[in-house]
C-alpha cells in the first residue's frame, strides 16, 4: 500500500500512514525504509548562526540526528557524525554535509564504551582543533509488552546507550569545551507520560531530563549550557526496527496534528539551543511532539 499524505497546506507532502515493514537489527537503516524519512528542508537556508564551530552529533548518522547535521552545516558548522555500524547512511550523511559546504568527520563505534567516546573526542580535537557543541542523540529502544520480558542484557545495552554514553562523551569532552559552549541531549515525550511497551527507555529519557537539568546547574559557571529537545515519535529508522507495524503504520491518527514528524522538523530547535539565540535558556526540556500524546 503507497503512503497516504496529509491534506493539509503545510503537509500535503509529509505522510501520515507508513506500510508495514520491519527491520531485525538495531540500530534500523534509513535508506531502505518506506517512505524514506525527510531529513531535509529545502527551504531552510541557514543565516550562519553556527558559523565555523564543531559539533559532535551522536546517531548523526540518520533520523533525527541527520537532520540536525544538515540544520547545523546550513548554519556553518563542521560536523562530526557518530553511529554504531550504518556505514551507508553515515556515507549519504556525510556527503550532503560536504555539497552543504562544510567538513564532516564519520566515526563508527559503540557508544557504550567509555573508550570509544575518549576516542571520538580525540578526533574530533585532532581533526578540527575544537569542539563547540556536543549533541548527545542516539539512542536505542526495544518494544515489551511486559517488563517481565525485559532481560538483564536488553536493560544494561538501553542504559549503557541512552544514558551512559551522555555521561562518558560529556566527561570527555569537558576539557575542550569553552564558554559559550552547549550541550544538547535528546530526550523524549516518553520521560513525561511513559510507554507501556517501552519501560526502560522511558526511563532512560527521565533520567536524561533530570541529568540536564543537573549538569545544566553545574557547569553553568564555566559558560556551558545545558539542554535538551524531546521529540514526540518522529518517523526513523527506530520505528521500524523496535516497533510491531499496527503500533507505527498510522500511530498519528490520534494526535492533534493527526500525523507523527519528520526529523527536518525537530531540527531547528536543536539550532535554537546550539546558537546565540538561546543564551539565557539553560536546563530546559524544549517539546517537540506535535501536542501527541500516547502511552500504548
Amino acid at each position: 500500500m503507497k503512503p497516504i499524505y496529509g491534506s493539509y497546506n503545510e503537509c500535503k507532502t509529509i505522510p501520515v500512514y507508513y506500510p508495514p515493514q520491519y527491520q531485525p537489527q538495531q540500530p534500523g537503516i534509513e535508506s531502505i525504509m518506506i517512505p524514506r524519512p525527510v531529513s531535509e528542508n529545502p527551504a531552510y537556508a541557514g543565516s550562519g548562526k553556527l558559523r565555523d564551530k564543531v559539533a559532535i552529533i551522536t546517531g548523526g548518522d540518520s533520523g533525527i540526528g541527520r537532520a540536525v547535521a544538515y540544520a547545523f552545516a546550513k548554519e556553518g558548522a563542521d560536523i562530526v557524525v557518530v553511529y554504531y555500524n550504518e556505514h551507508g547512511d553515515a556515507q549519504e550523511t556525510s556527503a550532503r554535509i560536504n555539497q552543504l559546504g562544510r567538513r564532516c568527520l564519520t566515526l563508527a563505534g559503540d557508544i557504550g564504551e567509555e573508550s570509544f567516546c575518549g576516542h571520538v573526542v580525540e578526533m574530533t580535537n585532532r581533526t578540527f582543533g575544537r569542539i563547540d557543541c556536543l549533541v548527545n542523540n542516539a539512542a536505542v529502544q526495544f518494544y515489551q509488552e511486559s517488563i517481565e520480558n525485559i532481560t538483564r542484557e536488553q536493560l544494561e545495552r538501553t542504559f549503557r546507550t541512552n544514558i551512559f554514553a551522555m555521561f562518558y562523551l560529556t566527561k570527555a569532552a569537558l576539557p575542550y569545551l569553552k564558554p559559550g559552549s552547549t550541550i544538547i541531549n535528546t530526550s523524549s515525550e516518553t520521560a513525561n507520560i511513559g510507554f507501556k511497551g517501552m519501560i526502560d527507555y522511558s526511563t532512560t529519557k527521565g533520567a536524561i531530563n533530570t541529568f540536564t537539568r543537573s549538569l545544566s546547574v553545574s557547569l553553568i559557571d564555566r559558560g556551558i549550557r545545558v539542554n535538551a529537545v524531546a521529540p514526540g515519535r518522529t518517523w526513523t529508522p527506530l520505528q521500524p526496527a523496535s516497533l510491531p507495524p499496527q503500533l507505527y503504520m498510522s500511530a498519528g491518527f490520534d494526535h492533534p496534528m493527526r500525523r507523527d514528524a519528520q526529523p527536518w522538523e525537530i531540527a531547528p530547535a536543536y539550532v535554537y539551543l546550539a546558537s546565540g539565540d538561546s543564551t539565557y535558556v539553560m536546563g530546559q526540556v524544549i517539546h517537540v511532539n506535535g501536542g501527541s500524546v500516547f502511552g500504548q
